[in-house]
C-alpha cells in the first residue's frame, strides 16, 4: 500500500490538537479599517473545527501535528 501523502492546503490552514483540529478564523486578512476593533479582536486566535469536519480532515492530514 502507498505511503498517505498530507493535502498541503488544508495542512497550511489547519493545525492538529491533542483533542481535534483547530483553525484560524476568517475575516481577519484585508479591509480591516471599516471593522470594529471588538470584532477584530473577537477574530483574534485559533478556534476548533467542529466535529462534523474532523473525519475528513483525518483523512487529508494523516500525519502527526507540526
Amino acid at each position: 500500500m502507498p505511503k498517505l501523502k498530507t493535502k498541503r492546503g488544508a495542512a497550511k490552514r489547519f493545525r492538529r490538537t491533542s483533542s481535534g483540529f483547530k483553525h484560524r478564523r476568517t475575516n481577519r486578512n484585508h479591509i480591516l479599517t471599516k471593522k470594529p476593533k471588538k470584532r477584530k479582536r473577537r477574530l483574534r486566535g485559533f478556534e476548533s473545527v467542529s466535529a462534523a469536519d474532523v473525519p475528513s480532515l483525518k483523512r487529508m492530514l494523516p500525519k502527526k501535528a507540526r
